[in-house]
Order: C-alpha cells, then sequence, then structure tokens
C-alpha cells in the first residue's frame, strides 16, 4: 500500500499490525474516501493533479500526540498538526464546552451593540494571559485574518496619532503571515508572491536573520543579528520614518525553516523601532501559548510589541479562531476615535470563544506551559542535541522548549547547504513517515512542534524516529 508523506512525495509503506483503540467505525474503504477525495477536494498548497493520482492519505482518529490512518497505522504527530494542537487530541473538555455552548448559544454577531459571556470571559482570561500592556482584543477565524487585522488596526492607529502618512509596513523575506492577500503580501515567500495578480501596497521586505544560511564566513551570530536588525533601520530611512507605519515579524521563524534569530536582533529591532516612533507587531500565530516555554515566544526572545497576532493555540486548534492582541496605547487610540470599520461574521464566534476559554484554562491549571519550559521543552532540545551531536548531515539545531528545526547540511564544519536542499527534506521527510512520524520539511529544514502534552518517553520515541529518518538520509546521499 502507498501512502503520501506530504503534498506529493511517496514511500512504500508495509500496514501496520492493528493497534488497540485504533478500530473507528469507518463508513467507507480506503480507496473510496480516497476517490471521493480526489473528485472533490481542493487541497491548500498542493499539486492535485499528483495528488489525485497517488490519493490521499486519510486520517480518522487521534488521542494524545497520535493519529491514526484509515489502514490502522498509529503515527506519532511530531508537528502538533500544523503547530496548532497544544492541549493533544482528544481532550473532552474541549469538545463538551462546545457541545454545552452549542445548545445555550451556537451563534450571535459581535456587531450593533452587542456581546455574549463567552468572548467577555475569553477577553478578560487573555488579558490576565498576556503581558500587562495587552488590554484589549479583537477576534477573528484565522493568523492570516489576525495579520489584515493588524494591519487595518495600524492605519486606523496612524490616522488618529494625525499621521495618516504612516502607511509602509516593513517585514521579513522567507516570513509566513497567512495566505489571504494582504498575509502573503506580509509574508515573504517569493513563490507565494508568484501567484497573486496583485499584492497590497505599501508593503515591503528586508532580509531575514538566518545565520547557518546567509552569514558570511567568520561573521559571528551577534554580529550578524545586528547587522540584520540595521537592516530595518536603513529601509525606515530610504522610505522616510515620517511614512513608516510598522514592522511585523515573527518571533522565530514557523514555516520559514523554525528560524531562531541570533541574541542581538530583536533588542536591536525594538530600539529602532522606539527610535523612529514605529509600531512593534510580534506574529505570535505558531509561537504562542507555550511553544517556546513561555506562556508567548516574543517573552523568549525579551522584547516588547505593541501588537500580537494569536490563532492555532488559542484554541488548540479544535475549532477555527483567530484574535490581535492590542497594547493598552493603541487600543486606547482606536477605542476613542470614532469607528473601527473592520470585522468578520464570526468575530467573537461564541462556540469558538468557550473552546478557546476552556484551552486556556487547560493551559494554565495544567500548568502545561510551565511544564514545558522547565521538564520536557529542555528534555526536548538536549536529547536532540545529544542524539544528533556530530552527525554528518546536520549542521544546526534551533528552537526552545518543543519547537526544533534540523539544518540538513552536506558540510555542516562549513555551513554548506545542499544544491537540491528541498529534494533532500523531501526525502528526509519521505523516511519519516515511512516510521510513522510526521515531521515536516521546509527546503533543508526539518522540523518538529509537538504537542504540548507529549512526555519524556514519547519524546524519546519521536526522536529516535527522527533519528532512524535523518540516518536513512545521510545513508541514501553516501554522507553515513
Amino acid at each position: 500500500m502507498t501512502y503520501r508523506t506530504e503534498e506529493s512525495a511517496w514511500v512504500q509503506v508495509a500496514p501496520a499490525a492493528p493497534v488497540a483503540g485504533a478500530q473507528v467505525a469507518q463508513q467507507r474503504s480506503t480507496a473510496e474516501y480516497r476517490a471521493l477525495d480526489a473528485a472533490h477536494h481542493i487541497h491548500p498548497f498542493s499539486d492535485m493533479g499528483s495528488l489525485n493520482r497517488s490519493g490521499s492519505r486519510v486520517i480518522v482518529k487521534a488521542q494524545g500526540v497520535y493519529l491514526w490512518d484509515s489502514e490502522g497505522n498509529k503515527i506519532i504527530d511530531g508537528m502538533a498538526g500544523l503547530w496548532c494542537v497544544n492541549v493533544g487530541y482528544g481532550r473532552k473538555e474541549l469538545a463538551e464546552a462546545a457541545y454545552r455552548q452549542m445548545q445555550e448559544l451556537p451563534y450571535y454577531n459581535t456587531f450593533f451593540k452587542t456581546t455574549h459571556p463567552p468572548v467577555i470571559e475569553l477577553s478578560a482570561l487573555l488579558a490576565e494571559i498576556t503581558p500587562a500592556p495587552f488590554t484589549h482584543f479583537f477576534y477573528c477565524n484565522s493568523g492570516s485574518e489576525g495579520n489584515d487585522t493588524v494591519l487595518r488596526t495600524v492605519h486606523q492607529y496612524w490616522i488618529t496619532q494625525g499621521k495618516p502618512s504612516k502607511k509602509y509596513v516593513i517585514s521579513r523575506k522567507n516570513a509566513y503571515h497567512g495566505s489571504t492577500i494582504a498575509g502573503a503580501t506580509l509574508g515573504g515567500m517569493g513563490y507565494m508572491h508568484e501567484q497573486m495578480p496583485s499584492k497590497v501596497e505599501h508593503i515591503v521586505h528586508i532580509d531575514q536573520p538566518y545565520y547557518f544560511g546567509e552569514a558570511e564566513a567568520g561573521m559571528t551570530p551577534e554580529a550578524f543579528g545586528l547587522a540584520r536588525a540595521q537592516q530595518l533601520e536603513a529601509k525606515i530611512l530610504e522610505l522616510g520614518a515620517e511614512n513608516v507605519a510598522a514592522f511585523i515579524g515573527e518571533p522565530f521563524q514557523g514555516a520559514g525553516g523554525v528560524i531562531f534569530p541570533p541574541s542581538t536582533y530583536w533588542p536591536e529591532i525594538q530600539r529602532i523601532c522606539r527610535k523612529y516612533d514605529i509600531l512593534l507587531a510580534a506574529d505570535e500565530v505558531i509561537g504562542g501559548f507555550g511553544r517556546t516555554g513561555e506562556w508567548f515566544a516574543h517573552q523568549h526572545f525579551g522584547f516588547e510589541p505593541d501588537l500580537i497576532t494569536l490563532a492555532k493555540g488559542l484554541t488548540s486548534g479544535y475549532i477555527p479562531m483567530g484574535a490581535v492582541g492590542l497594547h493598552e496605547r493603541v487600543a486606547k487610540a482606536i477605542i476613542e476615535h470614532g469607528e473601527f470599520n473592520h470585522g468578520l461574521t464570526y468575530s467573537g464566534h461564541p462556540v469558538a470563544a468557550a473552546v478557546a476559554l476552556a484551552n486556556l484554562k487547560l493551559l494554565r491549571d495544567g500548568k502545561i506551559v510551565e511544564r514545558v519550559k522547565n521538564d520536557t521543552g529542555p528534555y526536548f532540545q538536549q536529547l536532540l542535541r545529544e542524539t544528533f551531536a556530530g552527525h554528518p548531515l546536520i549542521g544546526e539545531i534551533a528552537g526552545a522548549g518543543l519547537v526544533a528545526g534540523l539544518q540538513l547540511a552536506e558540510d555542516p564544519k562549513t555551513r554548506k547547504r545542499f544544491e537540491n536542499g528541498g529534494d533532500v527534506g523531501t526525502l528526509c521527510r519521505d523516511f519519516c513517515f515511512n516510521g510513522n512520524l510526521i515531521m515536516r520539511a521546509t527546503g533543508d529544514r526539518m522540523l518538529l512542534s509537538p504537542p504540548l502534552v507529549i512526555t519524556r518517553q514519547e519524546i524519546d520515541e519521536l526522536v529516535s524516529k527522527a533519528k532512524m529518518a535523518v540516518d536513512a538520509t545521510a545513508q541514501q546521499l553516501g554522507l553515513s
């Protein structure tokens, strides 16, 4: 039986023996599911012709950190779905919260001077969990919509300050801020821009702080971090500070490859933003809600943004929801200067808010974030570094808490990357799925971001399977 590893890469896998608890009532066979999927479903970021010829992987059940497919294979999810299932799969508390709210108030909007208890309670809890300056929250359905909201908020803020010429927003190459036209424009991924008929105006990009891949020989990480941060100042001066509204960045780049900037980077970015009166927005869609061992990734890096984009871990992916947190000075300007002409049908949806509220209480009351910081996160990071120390294929391990990026390199000592890095990453990803592990490939970087509830024993399993996949890749490349 053939199984898809991701968009269009495949390997041959022998069916696993049935696992206790993996049996679910399936209405159709795998072949029937695949045929219907090919007939009617267009997948995100996929070559549909290739995928339809091979057939999709059909996931039918999940529990804790594991998935089961329609053939009974048990797979450890090293990516928490899509960076989002922070409390793990199968949490009855979240299902029950959704069920109760659907019975009580399944939907009402927050337009027309109207609100409801779930969104009120969620906003109050977020104000407790986020750093003190964040007092108000605007709700949407995803991180993409959240970053659209950041743009709207930033421009409205400067209008209220009597500075309407401040329109430019500066982002970074190889950043990911969503897939809407605005979010994709903010992101710095050229392959996405190529398929956009038009882009949002007044968005420009500077280089990313990717030390392993882009630093000159002999340059220290600290010097490189400063140099890349100082590109922001150069761009502000080029555009004119009176024309620049904000800088936006992921505290660490997620979809770009789990790229952690040098320690000098974010303090310098913040200094420059403050010097030129530029708003600083942190895209916390991946980093938020415990991923690095802090509640929010910007806390790990020690900077203070003016806006934060939230999604994914907000509900642990159980139901769609996003939000933007506003620093009190930004919120005050929005609140006190008339109507903010922005909103969505499902802004603050009562069921989504109820699930988010239950999810955040699980993270808080179960001390899950504290456990990531003090126990499982350090264990995961140390085990990765011990396991891959001196490996002929691994040039760098970046990460903190329960997120990591493994750099595949032709020559790790000289930071020489593969010319066909994407092919090498895809090869490694194939071996991962062959070993019943979900590990994502971004070019020549292998990414791990498991559910925050993963145990030490499960971390051992995850890292062991990752090692087998990397070893198999090295062997095939003749580097072992």
